[in-house]
């Protein structure tokens, strides 16, 4: 075996490793989602059984980019993220009443503000 095939045969097994890694995940997002029915799953697929690399194409373009519950999962880590940098309601609300103090902020924005800083905590 020359040089020449073998980088040919390295570009084929990558070029099949992410074939099947496009497929698992496609697979794995399908089953993961909770907003599409059990038949719309089945349907998929089907679709990707059948058609592997233009079902996984077709399903990754007709997909909903953000669901509800890929919110739910990023506001959880962001959460995460608060909490390990030392985030604190109480210290976001102390800043709030100085900048308030100094007149930087209206009572309005500082309500508005703080009770959307103690929502962050929940």
């Amino acid at each position: 075996m020359n040089l020449g095939e073998f980088l040919w045969a390295m570009v084929a097994f990558f070029f099949w490793f992410m074939i099947i890694w496009i497929f698992i995940s496609v697979f794995g997002d399908i089953f993961r989602r909770n907003d599409i029915s059990g038949g719309v799953k089945a349907g998929w697929i089907i679709l990707i059984v059948i058609l592997p690399f233009i079902g996984c194409l077709i399903y990754m373009i007709a997909r909903p980019k953000m669901t509800e519950q890929d919110r739910e999962i990023a506001a959880r880590y962001e959460e995460q993220q608060r909490r390990l940098s030392g985030y604190s309601a109480a210290d976001e609300v102390e800043k709030l009443a100085k900048l308030r103090d100094a007149g930087e902020l209206t009572a309005e924005e500082y309500e508005t503000m703080k009770a959307k800083a103690m929502l962050d905590v929940t």
